[in-house]
């Protein structure tokens, strides 16, 4: 089947009446989880000719695949230098060049012609809490240069022309990263699958699966399914049937609020239009709507009610960008992500037939695409590049026991970025002032005259008498001196 891109109706992209598996089906592949990974596995098989089944045990886009910032760009949770660390300089090239694929596909689909109102806007700012030059020299270097990835250095004065806060420093620009509207994205992903001839059946949870044999069975509570390959892109909610993998998996909320119509007021004080995220993983925000602020809060490993954290994401806002003023949380929504114990999404073939796609944590957008483009290719056309992430293997993520430690260390991180944020904002002030105190005591020296001066622009120096000539010694003393040296 063709790769074309089908328009999608505004209708088709938002919630629809939903079909649930009534009736026993065969397929090429089945696909468990309707998320970003799960429609994007869907979509691509589907164009490819594959006849693909999607079972969702509740609704398309239900967790956090539809709620998000949509903030789209490459790379992995896992920090680029640890990623080389871990796997070597040339296999870290190849993965970051498949999270840059992975972007590129998000920016293919999501286009006004077929996902109407997606709001597409181009840049991502990631901004650093401290005072972090040389790093920064460096990482760009390796952007720019190694990882063939378009990304400018922001000084912190630029940083503050367009962000007016002094919270932050130093800031890498991705001009080729943009952000969409999350909740049309997946609805039009799912869209899209359903064009080209994807199934997708909502309120159809697994009951079982038997993945022995070349055809592999999936129990419904209403119907069985039979296919050649299974996809779990489920995250943490496969349930029962996979509870060995979910368990594999760190479950990590993140909340997001958006504000109540703040006017002029806000681009004043926030004028970059793209998505602002901070390096220690804490803010994440942009605007939306013209004049509303889209804020992410920080991280939980406990379920909880959304609305528990807006006041939260009021006081972040106000430390941030003071001269806001007080602002009104409007909106609250978010979801569960899956955070692996190394930090690298799960992708691959757990056993003949039997795929995984999940663990995606704080770059979903990018790494769910990739990991459905890779586990497509290798089912249809033979590619092995999803071997890549063999190095990174299933490892218990601790149950309870590391869900508490996980919250421990986000609490733990957090006070020690603000207090590195306050240590840099403290030695900046005293570098400020000490240049102050250099500039005025400089000026009371040249007033009172003892400092030292110079000669006004165009004066002429005057010139020193040259000393007189010392006189010639006389005959005997010469002689006197030299037979001083001989004796």
């Amino acid at each position: 089947m063709s790769e074309t891109y089908t328009s999608v109706s505004q209708e088709e992209a938002g919630f629809r009446e939903r079909e649930r598996l009534s009736f026993d089906l065969d397929a090429d592949i089945c696909v468990i989880g309707a998320g970003l990974a799960g429609l994007t596995i869907a979509l691509e098989a589907a164009r490819l000719g594959a006849s693909v089944a999607v079972l969702e045990g509740r609704h398309v886009g239900w967790n956090a695949s539809g709620n998000q910032l949509g903030t789209v760009m490459p790379g992995f949770a896992l920090p680029l230098a640890d990623l080389i660390e871990r796997i070597g300089f040339e296999d870290a090239r190849e993965l970051w060049a498949l999270s840059k694929e992975g972007a590129e596909f998000v920016r293919a689909n999501a286009t006004e012609a077929t996902m109407p109102g997606i709001g597409v806007s181009d840049g991502v700012l990631e901004v650093s809490n401290v005072d972090a030059g040389d790093r920064l020299i460096s990482r760009l270097q390796m952007l720019n240069e190694d990882f063939d990835t378009e990304a400018e250095g922001w000084q912190a004065d630029r940083v503050r022309a367009v962000l007016k806060t002094d919270r932050y420093f130093h800031g890498v620009y991705y001009p080729r990263a943009l952000q969409v509207d999350g909740r049309k994205y997946v609805h039009g992903l799912a869209a899209l699958a359903r064009r080209v001839g994807a199934r997708i059946f909502e309120d159809t949870p697994v009951v079982s699966i038997d993945h022995s044999g070349i055809r592999k069975r999936i129990v419904t509570p209403s119907a069985r399914l039979r296919a050649t390959h299974i996809v779990l892109a489920g995250n943490i909610h496969l349930g029962a049937p996979l509870k060995r993998l979910s368990d594999t998996l760190l479950p990590v909320w993140r909340y997001a609020g958006i504000t109540a119509p703040l006017g002029e007021r806000l681009s004043e004080i926030l004028a970059f239009k793209g998505s602002v995220m901070d390096t220690d993983g804490i803010d994440h925000f942009r605007i939306v709507d013209g004049d509303r602020l889209m804020w992410e809060s920080p991280e939980t490993t406990w379920a909880a009610n959304p609305q528990r954290f807006g006041g939260a994401i009021k006081r972040r806002i106000r430390t941030i960008f003071p001269d806001l003023g007080e602002v009104e949380i409007a909106e609250m929504f978010g979801g569960a992500t899956g955070h692996t114990v190394h930090g690298m999404p799960q992708i691959g073939q757990l056993r003949k037939g039997l795929w995984v796609a999940s663990g995606f944590g704080r770059q979903g957008m990018n790494t769910s695409a990739m990991a459905g483009q890779l586990i497509v290719r290798s089912i249809l056309r033979g590619d092995e590049r999803w071997r890549l992430f063999s190095p990174f293997e299933l490892v218990w993520a601790g149950g309870i026991t590391g869900r508490a430690a996980g919250q421990v260390i986000g609490l733990w991180g957090r006070a020690s970025s603000a207090a590195a944020g306050s240590l840099a904002r403290y030695r900046e002030r005293a570098r400020v002032k000490e240049r102050e105190r250099d500039a005025k005591l400089a000026a009371a020296n040249r007033a009172a005259g003892t400092g030292p001066r110079r000669a006004p622009p165009g004066a002429v120096r005057p010139v020193r008498p040259a000393p007189p000539p010392e006189p010639a010694p006389r005959a005997e003393e010469a002689v006197s001196e030299e037979q001083g040296v001989s004796q």
